[in-house]
């Protein structure tokens, strides 16, 4: 099987950018004729160059390391284990912020939308989800097994969802992101609760809830992503904290509630 060279990857993600060569060109400081040149393979980009248009088209960093290696160079961002030493102070920092949450339910995941880190409340939250769902967050929370069956308002949710997971596939083309996602829709009623969502007509709310039927009782909670500003290596690239809150007083009143009962 032949490899793919840097020219025709560059020139997929410009258009999957939605950006012209001249555009992209102005952008980096390059000529057009040069960056056409590059992509249909007469010129040979330097490992500058090959960086400073993964940068122009935020490239994520894996994938940044593939145009390297497609350029002939070695890649230039380590992919080290959450646990590994070198990462101990981001490893902290994420689990000093998902303590600090609780009693609201916090999650650390990764690109695939697995969960790697969690606080108590958000492993009270998926109390009775199978343990073959537990590990993404898409899984639990569509799969009728999981969320989906507890869960009041799935059309609204299950369609901020896959528009969630949609964008993911666009910003990183992972193959194992979009496979994912055809998977997910396939899941009995997904489809069919996204088709019949709300009409366009009625109000439109301030932000999308979760709102989950515990016995009887409704918890409405909205979410935060959080990333690293700053990121050079791929795990903490690929990470995001997706912290989830109250949206009203009956809701706070119900986690503060059930913390307190658990600390008595």
């Amino acid at each position: 099987m032949t490899k793919p060279t840097v020219g025709p990857l560059l020139r997929d993600w410009r258009r999957r950018r939605r950006r012209s060569q001249l555009d992209l060109a102005l952008d980096v400081g390059v000529s057009t004729r040069h960056l056409s040149y590059v992509e249909t393979g007469r010129a040979q980009p330097s490992a500058e160059l090959v960086l400073a248009l993964a940068d122009g088209l935020d490239v994520p960093l894996r994938e940044c390391n593939t145009l390297l290696l497609a350029a002939g160079y070695a890649p230039r961002y380590p992919a080290r284990p959450l646990a590994d030493p070198a990462l101990h102070q981001a490893r902290a920092a994420l689990r000093r912020v998902l303590d600090a949450h609780d009693p609201y339910p916090g999650v650390v995941v990764d690109r695939a939308w697995d969960v790697v880190l969690a606080n108590r409340a958000a492993a009270e939250l998926l109390d009775g989800v199978p343990e073959a769902l537990r590990p993404n967050v898409y899984r639990m929370c569509l799969h009728p097994d999981g969320l989906a069956a507890r869960t009041r308002n799935l059309p609204e949710w299950a369609g901020h969802l896959l528009h969630q997971l949609g964008r993911s596939v666009a910003l990183t083309g992972d193959p194992t992101l979009a496979a994912l996602e055809r998977e997910v829709r396939g899941y009995p009623g997904v489809e069919t609760a996204v088709t019949a969502r709300s009409s366009p007509l009625e109000p439109v709310p301030l932000l999308v809830p979760l709102r989950l039927d515990l016995d009887g009782t409704e918890l409405a909670l909205f979410t935060t992503l959080t990333t690293f500003g700053t990121p050079r290596d791929v795990t903490l690239d690929e990470l995001a904290v997706e912290l989830f809150y109250p949206a009203d007083d009956s809701s706070e009143a119900l986690l503060r509630g059930t913390r307190a009962g658990q600390l008595d």
